[in-house]
């Protein structure tokens, strides 16, 4: 089962006051395990950053300002994402806000029913405790020293730890090697040889014959 962990950093907290998306992150899993394929852009909110923004995700307008718009990156967010569940911390937030940047530009909403919303997950396993990210990487001792600021690739690829332990636990194989599961992807969407329709030449057979003789107790001679 392929599913996509997506978070976005913004402008603010309300796409209806202006605020735009500024940055996407997204994480592939298959099973439960990350392939190793992410999808990470920065975007050009095409407005001012408000200072408690930046100080949350670091994103100046001076480098906003030189890397493209939504409407740019639409198209291969859609085709990452394509038509698998997306695991979301608050998803209401994240989907809310990509469907305004998709209105823009004239795109197809995400509906919310494609959201797998942890932070529900979380309240439901854990009634009355905090279920920040934050909090629930400490609660499942999830390493956050990389996590000075927010960012959202980072937080995709914490969520997806986060989302393991809140399914049960790493058993389900998150700590597994990226390369492996790679390669566990794409042997199940592989295809096998089809069997050979003919039997051997007798140029072929000869030639077997001539190489078995060359071994010592060939097991074709017994």
């Amino acid at each position: 089962m392929r599913e996509v962990v997506l978070d976005t950093e913004t402008t603010g907290l309300d796409p209806a006051a202006g605020h735009r998306v500024v940055e996407i992150g997204c994480v592939e899993l298959y099973n439960h395990v990350p392939t190793g394929r992410t999808l990470q852009r920065l975007i050009n909110p095409e407005r001012e950053m408000p200072e408690a923004a930046f100080l949350v995700h670091g994103h100046s307008d001076e480098v906003l300002a030189k890397q493209p718009v939504f409407a740019k990156v639409a198209d291969e967010l859609l085709e990452f994402i394509g038509d698998s569940p997306l695991v979301i911390h608050n998803a209401a937030f994240d989907i809310g806000f990509l469907n305004a940047e998709l209105a823009l530009c004239q795109r197809e909403a995400i509906p919310d029913s494609r959201a797998v919303d942890t932070v529900s997950m979380a309240r439901r396993k854990f009634p009355g405790a905090p279920a920040s990210l934050d909090a629930l990487c400490k609660r499942f001792d999830i390493d956050l020293s990389a996590r000075d600021k927010h960012g959202a690739l980072l937080d995709a690829q914490l969520l997806a730890a986060v989302y393991l332990e809140l399914l049960g636990g790493r058993q389900h194989g998150l700590g597994l090697d990226i390369a492996t599961a790679a390669v566990q992807v794409a042997v199940a969407q592989s295809r096998a040889r089809p069997p050979r329709a003919f039997p051997p030449s007798v140029a072929e057979i000869a030639a077997h014959a001539e190489f078995v003789a060359t071994l010592k107790d060939a097991i074709w001679n017994a």
